[in-house]
Formats: C-alpha cells, structure tokens, sequence
C-alpha cells in the first residue's frame, strides 16, 4: 500500500517542515474523525500542475458508518471549479455541502477544509459523512460535533494537529470517554464511559456540573495553565496525567479547544487503565523477582567457588589441585553472567562487562607464573541471556589455555579480539605472543578437558573453532558463531 511519504515525495514540493506537519496531522486526525463521525481525505497539490491533487491518506472513523467503501490513497483528482477540493484550496475557506449527494448509492455530505501554514495552502483535508447510518441526535452526540467543529476551525487555522501529540498506545481515544470543560472548570458533559471510568475512583454521583479540579486534584496546575493560556488568546499544549485511586487508575488527557482565537472549553479525553497498570506492576514484579533468583544464582556459585577453592588448599596432588582451580575458574565465569542478568531485566546482557570480569579473575590466578597482560578489543555488545553462559565458559578457557599452555614462564600478553558483523556472525579470537603450538598438534585428538568444553559448546551454539598458529609468533583460538545478535 503506497504511503503518505511517498506520495509527498513523488508529487508534491512540499519542504521538509510540511511535510513534518502533514505527518503529524495524520497521526492525530482520528481525534477529529470520531468526533466528526467522517471519513477524512487528506488532498495535496501536484508540484507540476496546480490543477492536479493527490490522495495521501485516508482514515474512517471508530464511531460511525464508512462514506468511503474504497481506499483512495494515490489517487488523483484533476481541476473541477465545483468540487470542494478545489474551491477550498482557491478560497483558502472551509467549503462544505449539504445536499446529501449520492456516492454508491448513499447520501454523503462532504466538507472541504484547506490547511494553511505560513500563509500558503499545502494540502485540503476532505469529510465525508455518511448521513444514512448517522447515529441519532442525543447530548453525545451534539458534543462530538461541537468538538468537530472547534477541531475543524483549529485545523483551517493551523492550530491542529495537537504538539505534543498523543501516545498511540497510552493516550485516551474518544471512544474511551469524553468530557467538555467549560472554561471555569465546570463540567458541562461526561460521556457515560468517562462515569463508569471514575466510579473506579470511588467518585459517585452525577459528574456533570462539578469542577474538575475537584475530581483530579492533579489537574489542578494543568487546567489552571490552560483556562490561562485561552484567556490570553493562546494554545496551551496537551497534558496527560494518570489517577490512581485504592481499586483504579484512570488517564486523562487535557485538549485546549480554540475558536477564532477564544478559548472556549478544555477536552478531556478518559481512558480506564487499571487493567493496563495492574499488568505493568505484575511485570514489574516478574522482573524483579527474575533478578533476585540471578542474584541468589550468582551468590549461590561464588559459595561453591569458595568450597573448591578451600578444597584445593587441603590437597597435596599438584594435579587435583590444578583441577579443583580449573573447576573454580569455571564456576566464577558463570557466576559472572548471572551477576550482569540479576542487574537489569533486560533478556539481552552487555557481555563486555562479562568479558572482562573474566579477563581480570584469569589474570590474577596466572599471575603467580609471571607477568602476564590480558587485554580486550573490540565489542562484543548486547548478547542473549541464555548464550551468555556458554560464551563465557568458552572464553575462560581459552584464555586461560593461552595463559598456561602458551605463554612462557615470565609471563606475556594475551589479546581477546571482538569483531560483530552486520549479518550477525560473532568472530572471537584469543592470540597469545607465546611459542605457539608444537609441530602436528590437533586440537581434536587433545585430551584436554577444557578444549572439550570449548568444541562442545560452540557445537551446542552452532558454530566453528580452530585453533592455529599466529602469523608471527604464537597461537590463536578463533571462534565464530553465526547467532542473532543484537547490533
């Protein structure tokens, strides 16, 4: 389906600032739509023939009928001096009629509204109402038209769409509940979805002819700012504010509504969110308690670190105390991703942060051989929670392999090198500046438990590991895996 965008850049000159503006105005326009119970047509002029325009979007309204059976975005109207579009887009004023002319056999009345910024009309937006399926007439009713057509005098005017806009998935819809504010706070008219909403808020009673202040206290500030910027023949900028009773939540959304420079009532739209905030505290607390059982993890390996490493000092047999450090070493790189997940709730884990907790714990139990330098470059970025185990275990071994196995007994360095790619390949080599590896090694016919952990798990994560001497000096371990990482 062809877009807004691409018909104001296909056939309009438009600038970069209308076009922003005509963006916005359709991400607000269901607001005048629902009120309006119309389809709206947003018409732009052709940028080679003036007697051309172009459809760049269309929306129908939530609470009403279609006039509109088709879609006619990308279409194209030529010049009728008695078609709306045109005697809007010349006249610079609303034009509308109210002959009920059949369209697919339904009488429709249609309104055309130029847009007008800086003195210039960039688009028209086009109503059409479709008069066979109009609700009958009643005060919710007769309100959504006032609001429709203040909202139309605010659009011809350049005063809508509304800034900031409104949150698509937060914000109140008309729908939800409605409320006209007279200019002294009185509340003239409440929708019965607004009376439900705040009887959620333990507030009984006719809600109609109370002030608003009154019912929301945390209006109070906003109102005042509004009923003061009208008074003063300007536009105040929309507020939102949530209230919370002991059993509800409701949010309010506060709309200045201007007429021909007066300010002449405040829309409030009213949306129920309980439900919704009810659900954020549940994943408020499933997240927390997800990093309270990280955290109780992590503190739970440290305990058995601290029991091997006990262990280890009561051994006499070099080479059950080299295991028992092995195993030690092995838990504490656990340990470590399970400390970075029981810090957020995020599912993806900055694993340089892992990295070099591993570099640091391998470096000071080498130390005791020499010298030795372990460095980190490159990123290894936002990693999966549930590879960041493995990755790590690999990468303690590795590193701790060309420590002992590699480096000569006065130490040296060892340089972990992180490349991401943007097909989601991880490329990991560990390059040490010892001897290398001795002639005819094979890394697979080793029996070295900790080269059998790293083929097995990078097995397990489907990817490839060689083990090779550098091009000068020294060996290097690459690792690639092929996983959907996040840049």
């Amino acid at each position: 389906m062809i877009s807004l965008s691409q018909v104001l850049e296909e056939h309009t000159a438009l600038d970069a600032s209308d076009r922003q503006w005509l963006e916005a105005l359709t991400g607000e326009w269901q607001l005048l739509a629902d009120t309006s119970f119309s389809d709206l047509v947003l018409w732009l002029p052709d940028c080679a023939d003036e007697n051309v325009f172009w459809a760049g979007a269309q929306i129908r309204p939530l609470t009403g009928p279609t006039a509109l059976a088709d879609d006619v975005v990308g279409d194209d109207v030529s010049y009728d001096p008695e078609a709306l579009v045109t005697c809007a887009f010349l006249s610079r004023e609303i034009s509308a009629t109210s002959d009920h002319r059949l369209m697919a056999g339904i009488p429709v009345d249609v309104m055309a509204v130029p847009v007008v910024r800086h003195g210039k009309v960039i688009a028209v937006v086009e109503r059409h109402t479709n008069q066979m399926g109009l609700r009958a007439p009643g005060a919710l009713e007769d309100t959504y038209l006032a609001v429709a057509d203040v909202l139309t005098s605010m659009l011809h005017r350049g005063m809508f769409p509304l800034d900031p806009p409104s949150d698509p998935v937060s914000s109140p819809r008309v729908g939800d509940g409605m409320m006209w504010v007279a200019p002294d706070g009185m509340i003239t008219f409440a929708s019965p979805n607004v009376i439900s909403a705040l009887r959620g808020l333990e507030l009984s009673g006719d809600i109609q002819g109370e002030k608003i202040t009154s019912l929301a206290p945390e209006l109070v500030d906003e109102f005042t700012r509004t009923v003061e910027a009208g008074n003063e023949g300007r536009s105040f900028k929309p507020v939102e504010v949530t209230v919370e009773g002991p059993q509800a939540a409701v949010r309010m959304r506060v709309i200045s509504l201007d007429s021909d420079g007066v300010f002449v009532a405040a829309l409030v739209l009213v949306r129920d969110v309980t439900t919704v905030r009810e659900r954020e505290r549940q994943l408020v607390n499933k997240d927390a308690t997800i990093a309270e059982i990280h955290h109780r993890v992590k503190n739970n390996l440290q305990t058995v670190a601290a029991l091997l490493r006990l262990q280890s000092r009561r051994l006499t047999n070099p080479e059950g105390k080299e295991a028992l450090a092995d195993a030690m070493r092995r838990v504490q790189s656990i340990a470590a991703v399970h400390e970075i997940l029981s810090r957020g709730f995020d599912e993806d884990v900055d694993f340089d942060a892992i990295a070099d907790r591993i570099l640091v714990m391998v470096g000071d139990v080498a130390a005791s051989s020499g010298r030795v330098s372990a460095i980190r470059e490159g990123s290894f970025g936002m990693v999966p929670g549930e590879w960041a185990t493995s990755l790590s275990l690999v990468m303690t071994e590795l590193t701790q392999n060309a420590i002992e196995h590699g480096l000569a007994m006065g130490g040296g360095s060892v340089i972990v090198h992180v490349e991401r790619h943007a097909d989601g390949e991880l490329l990991m080599q560990i390059i040490d500046d010892g001897a290398g590896l001795p002639e005819g090694f094979d890394p697979t016919k080793t029996s070295s438990l900790g080269l059998s952990i790293v083929t097995t798990l990078i097995s397990d994560l489907g990817g490839s590991f060689a083990l090779t001497n550098g091009a000068g000096h020294g060996a290097v371990a690459t690792v690639r895996v092929g996983m959907p990482f996040h840049l």
